[in-house]
């Protein structure tokens, strides 16, 4: 169908969803609690100091594979709620871990691809932690694709 890859990929709303999933990442980041959360939020804020626009550099590069994740995902929401009655939030929180495997399979083919054998290392050490993150992120991923769909 590619309605949500149609819409989210309009270069005149990218900057504003840009922003939208910066604040996404910024709010999840915030949210993380306990020890795991500390050292989050500890690398987070590091990074962010070396490099202020670091998120935003991100979902750009990002966006446009996962879009295309998303839009598989959005047209099969599609098929299974043809009268919408469950939010697509509602129904992606049900799918969470699916998803959050299917959009980190993007940045698990950009892994594949480098040859900075230090990076694979601690990617492939954290990749756990990663998929249970954005597994999290799932409803608010689902929040932000309405805002715009709608």
């Amino acid at each position: 169908m590619g309605i949500l890859k149609d819409i989210m990929l309009e270069p005149a709303k990218r900057p504003e969803i840009i922003k939208d999933c910066s604040r996404l990442v910024d709010t999840e980041v915030a949210a993380k609690r306990g020890m795991v959360g500390l050292m989050i939020k500890g690398g987070y804020k590091a990074f962010k100091a070396i490099k202020p626009r670091i998120v935003e550099s991100a979902v750009d590069h990002l966006l446009d594979d996962f879009t295309v994740v998303l839009d598989r995902h959005y047209d099969k929401y599609l098929v299974d709620e043809p009268s919408k009655v469950a939010s697509f939030e509602r129904w992606s929180k049900e799918r969470d871990a699916m998803m959050a495997d299917d959009l980190l399979s993007v940045t698990d083919n950009i892994m594949d691809r480098s040859n900075k054998k230090a990076l694979k290392k601690i990617y492939h050490g954290l990749r756990k932690v990663a998929q249970r993150n954005v597994a999290e992120a799932i409803p608010g991923v689902g929040r932000l694709v309405m805002k715009h769909m709608d």
